[in-house]
């Protein structure tokens, strides 16, 4: 459950930490409170509203290491006023935060299981804590398998943790990209192909899915495809949210609040509302 918050829509300041570039356009910040308190501790798949000040606050799933609680992580790609902002920022730097809110992974369900983990693009960064986890803990699971789709090489997300995991001899990571210069020896073609070559029992499998909608929509239909079941199968999702409570109603589809049911849904939940378009 979200922690209970004195005032939710009253944002905390954190100062910033540290700035790492991971790729063009896409950086990671790593903040700190600025009342020197314990941060939140949040649960897998959750996300903060980040606000600049001045300018604008955007919801950012968390991609740090729950059993490194002392910095706040979150990795953003720069396509807006706030993000480009964030960008900008230089490390002492103050911003606002609230949270964390929303659903979570439901890793406590997959003990036992098989456990794929799908991501396209900044996809990535919202399972990040789910890998750190299900490292820390790799013998509660069956087979784990990591499959990541990005446009092309350079666009690889997190290359070295990427290197790391696959080094794992009870991991299987596969990476592919969409388009490759002449000198990649890696898979070429989208994330769906590398489900069929995945090794794992549909009956006892837990997907967990995160990337663009469509690719989100493909993977899930693959999956149930070779047989694993519609509720165990989550999805992120990061459509129109604005207040994070579900007050503005900004975010809602039919009887769902996208920031206060979500982020994270069950596929079967949800399947209709991937087949539309973004408001």
């Amino acid at each position: 459950m979200t922690p209970i918050l004195a005032d939710p829509m009253l944002p905390r300041l954190y100062r910033l930490q540290r700035v790492h570039q991971e790729i063009p356009h896409t950086f990671t910040l790593e903040l700190a409170p600025e009342d020197g308190e314990a941060i939140p501790p949040f649960h897998l798949g959750q996300f903060n509203m980040l606000s600049v000040f001045g300018v604008g606050e955007i919801p950012l799933s968390i991609s740090g290491n729950p059993a490194k609680p002392q910095h706040l992580v979150h990795t953003i790609r720069a396509v807006g006023s706030v993000s480009r902002a964030l960008q900008r920022f230089k490390k002492g730097e103050v911003l606002g935060v609230r949270g964390p809110f929303g659903s979570h992974w439901p890793l406590e369900q997959a003990t036992g299981k098989d456990l794929i983990i799908a991501a396209g693009g900044l996809g990535l960064a919202p399972l990040r804590s789910v890998m750190y986890q299900v490292i820390a803990e790799r013998a509660r699971y069956g087979k784990v398998i990591m499959l990541y789709g990005t446009r092309t090489p350079a666009d690889i997300l997190y290359r070295r943790e990427l290197e790391r995991w696959r080094g794992h001899l009870d991991l299987e990571v596969s990476v592919t990209v969409d388009r490759a210069p002449d000198d990649w020896r890696g898979s070429v073609g989208v994330v769906t192909r590398l489900i069929a070559r995945a090794s794992f029992d549909p009956a006892r499998a837990m997907a967990f899915v995160c990337g663009p909608e469509i690719m989100m929509r493909f993977t899930a239909s693959s999956l149930t495809a070779c047989g694993v079941a519609e509720d165990q199968i989550y999805l992120s999702l990061e459509r129109n949210m604005k207040c994070a409570l579900g007050f503005c109603g900004h975010c809602q589809y039919r009887e769902y609040f996208v920031c206060r049911d979500g982020p994270i849904f069950p596929y079967g939940s949800i399947r209709e509302l991937l087949r539309e378009e973004e408001i």
